[in-house]
C-alpha cells in the first residue's frame, strides 16, 4: 500500500512539474511570481565523508564546496543538495537569487530585498531580515507554518549594480 501511495504522489507531482506555467497565467498582473533564484535543499549532516559516499552511490558529483572546511555542493541532473556538518541544526530549503544552476551570475534577477519587501506585503514575518539599504550580497529567512525553514541567500551584488 504504501508503494502505491509513493507512486501516486510522484505521478503528481510530475504533472504539477509539467503543468508548471498554470498559477503564474492565473495571476493577476499586479501579482507576479517571485523569481527566488536557483533552488537545493541544504542538509545538516553528522559526517561529511559518510554523506558524501552515501550521495555519491545515489549517482550525485561534487560541484563546489570544501570538504575539509565541511561543506559541499553535489548535483545529480537536476537536483542540488549542500551537505554541511556542524553550521546549522536542522535541514534548509534553499534559493539562491541570481544564480543560475552552475552557480553562474545573472544579469537580471530578483533582488533578495525586493523579495523581502514582497513577502513582508503578504504579510509574511522574516526569522532574519536583511537591510533593504544593501546592495552587495544577503540572505533573509523565513519558516514556514509547520517549521520548515527557508533561506534565501544571494551571493551576488543587486543586479545593476
Amino acid at each position: 500500500m504504501r508503494g502505491a501511495t509513493i507512486v501516486t504522489m510522484t505521478l503528481l507531482l510530475s504533472a504539477c512539474a509539467t503543468t508548471g506555467d498554470f498559477a503564474q497565467k492565473n495571476r493577476s498582473a499586479g501579482d507576479r511570481a517571485m523569481q527566488l533564484g536557483n533552488f537545493s535543499v541544504s542538509l545538516s549532516v553528522r559526517d561529511i565523508a559518510a554523506s558524501r559516499a552515501f550521495y555519491e552511490n545515489l549517482g550525485f558529483r561534487v560541484v563546489g564546496g570544501d570538504q575539509a572546511q565541511n561543506w559541499l555542493i553535489l548535483q545529480n541532473d537536476t537536483a542540488t543538495i549542500g551537505l554541511f556538518q556542524g553550521m546549522f541544526q536542522g535541514n534548509l530549503l534553499t534559493f539562491n537569487p541570481g544564480w543560475d544552476r552552475q552557480s553562474q551570475a545573472m544579469d537580471e534577477f530578483d533582488d533578495v530585498r525586493d523579495i523581502q519587501a514582497a513577502l513582508e506585503s503578504r504579510g509574511i514575518t522574516l526569522t532574519l531580515p536583511t537591510d533593504p539599504a544593501g546592495t552587495g550580497p544577503a540572505s533573509i529567512m523565513v519558516t514556514d507554518p509547520d517549521g520548515n525553514v527557508i533561506l534565501i541567500d544571494q551571493h551576488v551584488p543587486k543586479p545593476g549594480k
